[in-house]
């Protein structure tokens, strides 16, 4: 059932889609051809994933994808956002490609046009093949040409059927969580050495925007994952903390991209770590801030911040996200299963401060991921309500339309995810899907966030 509140109504010509990745739902992980990735390896290392979960069957995509293209359809979507596996295409990450591979996104691609569908590719969600990690992975410059070529490859088999293309998901994630958190693949906890993999992707970035040129795309940006960060209280302290936070989830990202410099602030981040730093090449911020066509954006929760000491009193052992400062629970708030605070406001305020910063050097945006985890509610008769979702997806759009009518250029939604699946160091333990997925019967079963999001999209046509 859907909700009888209005929804909020867009713009004539704003996209609706839904966004899922590659690892996350397709299965088939020795199939076809296709290599391990640093997924793979991670999620067979026992410990690192919860329950022991790894993304070998997943969804079951790979060999269900017709049935999850007429999910799409029948909900209504403008637009699917979807990811490439590099190790599908280049099985080591360099050398011979794979034909099987680009063979089972040639089919996604023209499975969804048939459909009415807008394809919308993203090149990077996480899953680097082994064997360039084993060469060092982003923490070296060869990764980021690497990547050039395998764009170069893909581009080249669909530009001519796919309009909109990200280079990279969410490279704090991948510079971060797995190369100084080690909470993502590949598991390292790293000072320097997840600076540089910060600064490499940006690199591989500038270089894929160079290959997507080439190959004539209509559209190409990257997609971040800001934060809105706020103080735990007004001290100076307090409010010193949020702006190291902001420095390592946002503007080591923003500045070089959108305003071709490095943050001021990087010094007081990160110190030596950064003062020393030999990674940065003449040219690399030219290479970086190329034009974009879109700016994609990833917002789930707000962060609220602390001041902290330093975890690690030795500088020589400190990891790039040891910045003195700490993440507190929002009192008050709602939090989802993932323990996040709801605060729909917050996303209202991180795109209309995103434009106060950066002007008219902002391109468009879209926004390529947003929803929550809950606790859903099956049914005797197999129905399945998730009433948290559906007032987080009702209340998140409201948000993003009062966005909208401050000013911010924002063209498009995604919600995250289409599908339940495998949520990384949780394993399925956390389900962020619109519709859900029995994982032993691979059974698809749309959920009352469905339903409401189909309403939803219907009544901006109407």
């Amino acid at each position: 059932m859907t909700e009888s509140r209005a929804f909020p109504r867009f713009p004539a010509g704003f996209v609706f889609g839904a966004a899922t990745a590659s690892y996350q739902i397709e299965g088939a992980a020795r199939e076809d051809g296709r290599g391990p990735s640093i997924w793979d390896t991670y999620s067979h290392t026992p410990g690192l994933v919860a329950n022991g979960d790894t993304g070998d069957i997943a969804c079951d995509h790979y060999h269900r994808y017709p049935e999850d293209v007429t999910l799409l359809r029948e909900l209504g979507v403008d637009s699917y956002r979807f990811s490439i596996a590099w190790p599908r295409i280049v099985p080591d990450g360099s050398g011979p490609v794979n034909p099987k591979g680009l063979d089972f996104y040639a089919r996604l691609v023209d499975e969804l046009l048939a459909a009415g569908i807008e394809p919308a590719a993203t090149l990077y969600h996480w899953d680097l093949p082994q064997a360039l990690e084993d060469r060092g992975g982003w923490r070296v410059r060869e990764t980021a040409e690497r990547f050039a070529e395998y764009t170069a490859v893909v581009a080249g088999h669909l530009a001519d059927r796919v309009p909109r293309w990200i280079t990279l998901n969410e490279p704090w994630c991948s510079a971060f969580l797995g190369y100084s958190v080690g909470r993502h693949a590949p598991g390292a906890r790293e000072g320097r050495g997840a600076l540089a993999a910060a600064h490499h992707l940006l690199v591989g970035h500038g270089r894929a925007v160079e290959a997507l040129r080439a190959a004539g795309v209509r559209e190409a940006g990257i997609t971040l994952n800001l934060d809105r960060n706020l103080p735990a209280t007004g001290s100076a302290a307090d409010r010193a903390a949020v702006v190291r936070a902001d420095t390592q989830h946002n503007l080591v990202w923003t500045e070089p991209l959108l305003a071709g410099r490095y943050p001021h602030t990087e010094e007081e981040t990160w110190g030596e770590l950064i003062t020393g730093q030999d990674f940065r090449r003449d040219g690399d911020l030219a290479l970086i801030g190329q034009p974009l066509d879109f700016l994609g954006i990833n917002y789930y929760r707000p962060i609220v911040v602390a001041d902290a000491p330093h975890r690690e009193p030795d500088p020589a052992l400190r990891t790039a996200t040891d910045n003195r400062y700490a993440e507190v629970r929002l009192a008050g708030a709602r939090h989802t299963a993932m323990d996040w605070p709801v605060v729909p406001d917050s996303f209202t305020d991180l795109l209309v401060a995103l434009k106060e910063r950066y002007g008219d050097a902002l391109p468009p945006i879209h926004i390529t991921e947003n929803g929550s985890a809950e606790h859903d509610e099956v049914s005797p008769d197999g129905a399945v309500h998730d009433r948290d979702r559906v007032a987080y997806l009702r209340d998140h759009l409201t948000a993003l339309k009062a966005a909208l009518d401050a000013g911010v250029d924002v063209r498009g939604y995604y919600v995250w995810s289409l599908l339940d699946n495998f949520e990384w160091a949780f394993g399925y333990g956390k389900r962020f899907g619109i519709v859900r997925v029995d994982y032993d019967t691979q059974r698809r079963t749309p959920k009352d966030s469905y339903h409401w999001y189909r309403a939803m999209i219907a009544a901006q046509r109407d």
